[in-house]
């Protein structure tokens, strides 16, 4: 492996994710906790695929197609599934809007930490 190479590797290695709160999927007073780390080309690649117009015209399922690409719970375990998109797509526009949004401009835990 190059140099170059074995710095990008190291670097994505300590990358921050996000921590994103969803009061309305949580349980009782807790909110479920997504937690997403950015978005890379090859995310925007596949959903590309899928969603040609993705860029200039994101629309809901393909929101909800990159929320279930990039949400994980703490542990770095997926937290939604294929299965779980059409429930997904059956909440208001807003909230997954909302969703999406917190994914695509995450800002790390340390970030927000700070704030």
């Amino acid at each position: 492996m190059s140099k170059l190479r074995e710095r990008i590797a190291a670097n994505k290695a300590t990358r921050a994710r996000s921590k994103i709160e969803v009061p309305e999927w949580g349980e009782g007073d807790e909110p479920l906790v997504i937690y997403a780390g950015d978005i890379t080309g090859q995310d925007m690649d596949r959903i590309g695929r899928k969603h040609p117009d993705f860029l200039r015209n994101p629309s809901m399922e393909a929101q909800v197609d990159m929320i279930i690409l990039k949400a994980e719970d703490e542990d770095g375990n997926k937290h939604f599934t294929l299965e779980d998109k059409m429930v997904m797509l059956s909440e208001p526009a807003t909230l997954i809007s909302g969703i999406f949004a917190s994914v695509f401009s995450a800002t790390s835990v340390e970030e927000q930490e700070k704030n």
